[in-house]
């Protein structure tokens, strides 16, 4: 079995990457299975919090027992949020195939700001997403490393890199989705996925042309001093 790992900041496209995989007959797709966890135990205020917790287990071992026991294909895509996976035990990263999803990060945070007004940087992940690479690099890992915007631009050819990377086979479904809500959808998809709900491939979002508030500024700044320390160890075309 392959298990795959998908390690985002908020407000890439890691659901349209989820939506993508969920196209193959031979996978199964689980949305942000520790988002209740991470909830949890940061204490953090998001939209639907309450309803997340009560949905989700909010104990990490309860989590990753269902996540490993339920599937019965051939392909796991597990989509998580590097915050997520900061407050756990990282060892489960030792079985599967991690991923990266990067963005710049000047667009992660004019988007993220619309939903989360101050958002910090843990919320956004990139600077987590550096020290956790690095820890599988020492680990003696080859984690894989895609921007998000190399895969907008052409996502054939970066699909089938990505594939080539994992050890599976590329496929044209993987391009194409229907658009609208899923059923593998998490339940928090009411507040945060409508741009992708109008979708039914790769596209840009309307995110990628929103101006960065002054006051998130330094935020900016910060990250991309991370961003750019990724983006030179990610797949090119």
């Amino acid at each position: 079995m392959h298990r795959i790992n998908l390690i985002s900041g908020p407000r890439n496209i890691s659901t349209a990457l989820m939506y993508s995989f969920a196209q193959r007959s031979d996978t199964t797709v689980l949305d942000e299975p520790f988002y209740g966890f991470y909830l949890h135990k940061s204490g953090v205020d998001h939209p639907a919090k309450e309803e997340i917790m009560q949905h989700q287990p909010i104990d990490e071992k309860i989590v990753l027992q269902s996540i490993f026991n339920t599937c019965d294909k051939e392909v796991l895509f597990i989509k998580n949020m590097a915050h997520h996976i900061e407050l756990m035990d990282d060892r489960f990263l030792n079985d599967v195939t991690n991923i990266f999803l990067i963005r710049n990060p000047t667009q992660i945070i004019a988007s993220y700001a619309q939903v989360i007004e101050n958002p910090v940087m843990r919320d956004i992940g990139i600077e987590y997403q550096y020290q956790l690479y690095n820890r599988l690099v020492e680990r003696g890992q080859q984690p894989i490393v895609i921007d998000s915007g190399i895969i907008l631009q052409k996502p054939s050819e970066m699909l089938e890199k990505v594939c080539q990377a994992i050890g599976i086979t590329f496929t044209t479904d993987m391009l194409h989705w229907q658009p609208g809500p899923k059923p593998y959808d998490g339940i928090w998809a009411k507040h945060w996925y409508a741009n992708v709900h109008a979708t039914a491939g790769f596209e840009p979002q309307p995110t990628s042309t929103r101006t960065l508030p002054t006051h998130l500024e330094l935020l900016n700044e910060k990250a991309r001093h991370f961003y750019q320390k990724l983006l030179v160890r990610s797949l090119r075309l």
